[in-house]
């Protein structure tokens, strides 16, 4: 890339005269800066090293001390801001097809493979940076608006809503599901049944854009995912007992997750652990917490067969309870 065109796409001011006017690539890692490299300082204390290693031009947003006059300075207000613009470029030079998603079917996208013009975007910038950059012309791309790629793509598409295939619901349990699609029989996959209209939405993005894919095993995305434990909440294997416990980090999807539990399994004992911050009407089924603590207290004090808790994700189990020993026996 040109050093004039580098400036006119980013905004960025050249604070010298360098005797340089291309690189030939751009990385954030110092260690692995080549001679010609365009070095992003994100972290000032990175800049010697970049310089050792041949860097020909450094980007900074910070107050930086210049020790080589012969290559490139590159003030900008936002070096965030500055990847974003060469991208949004980049993405519309490649002629990139970009579709929106929501956070489930991005996840799930992930699980399924798929020929190599189809890229599903994860990560934070850097790393979307690094799986755009060099991206075929053409490319299909779904991804999910952030913060971080929002502005990326110059007029992403939304995914198709018309009639589809629907998927054929075989045999479920709450947390497994065999079905069938476009004639294929997928047996007990590990995919919730809540999961299902996410799966049928992304599918049909695949047989509208005429995109090769294949399913593979399903492992857990994050959402709605179960952990069977004992009495003393330590886990166990998948299916091997009664006492189940639900995380879902996303406060968004906890009205239809409680509506899903209450309609499948009407038979069960279930409790709902919600932050106190989100407003739900109060039931003898729902508990607000305001730390981890509190969640086990509700845990430990109350009987159930599924426990969903909202807002936090299944880590709080590989930290010590308070009062173990005080727990009952196992199962």
């Amino acid at each position: 890339m040109r050093l004039e065109n580098f400036l006119a796409l980013t905004r960025a001011t050249l604070i010298n005269e360098p005797c340089v006017n291309d690189f030939q690539n751009i990385t954030f890692e110092a260690s692995k800066v080549k001679r010609g490299d365009l070095f992003f300082a994100y972290d000032e204390e990175d800049i010697d090293l970049a310089v050792l290693n041949g860097a020909y031009g450094i980007v900074f947003d910070k107050p930086t001390q210049i020790n080589d006059s012969e290559i490139a300075w590159v003030k900008v207000d936002d070096i965030d801001d500055a990847l974003k613009r060469l991208l949004r470029f980049k993405m519309i030079e490649k002629e990139i097809v970009a579709y929106e998603c929501n956070e489930i079917i991005l996840k799930l996208s992930l699980q399924v493979i798929t020929q190599t013009n189809f890229v599903a975007l994860v990560g934070d910038l850097k790393s979307i940076f690094k799986s755009l950059w060099n991206i075929e012309d053409k490319t299909t791309v779904l991804f999910c608006p952030t913060e971080d790629n929002k502005n990326i793509f110059a007029a992403p598409k939304q995914l198709p809503k018309a009639v589809f295939e629907p998927i054929e619901i075989m045999e479920q349990t709450l947390f497994e599901t065999s079905f069938i699609y476009d004639n294929v029989f997928y047996e007990r996959q590990l995919i919730s049944p809540f999961f299902i209209p996410y799966l049928e939405e992304l599918l049909h993005l695949y047989k509208t854009l005429k995109i090769n894919y294949r399913l593979r095993k399903f492992t857990p995305i994050g959402h709605f995912e179960a952990v069977f434990t004992n009495k003393k909440f330590e886990v166990k294997n998948f299916g091997t007992s009664d006492k189940v416990l639900i995380f879902e980090p996303n406060a968004d999807l906890i009205d239809s997750e409680i509506n899903f539990l209450q309609h499948q399994a009407s038979w069960a004992n279930m409790i709902f652990i919600l932050p106190s911050v989100v407003k739900y009407e109060n039931n003898k089924n729902i508990f607000l917490y305001k730390n981890e603590k509190d969640i086990i207290d509700i845990l430990k004090n109350n009987s159930f067969h599924f426990a969903l808790i909202a807002g936090v994700d299944k880590s709080i189990l590989d930290k010590p309870l308070p009062n173990q020993a005080q727990l009952t026996l196992d199962f």
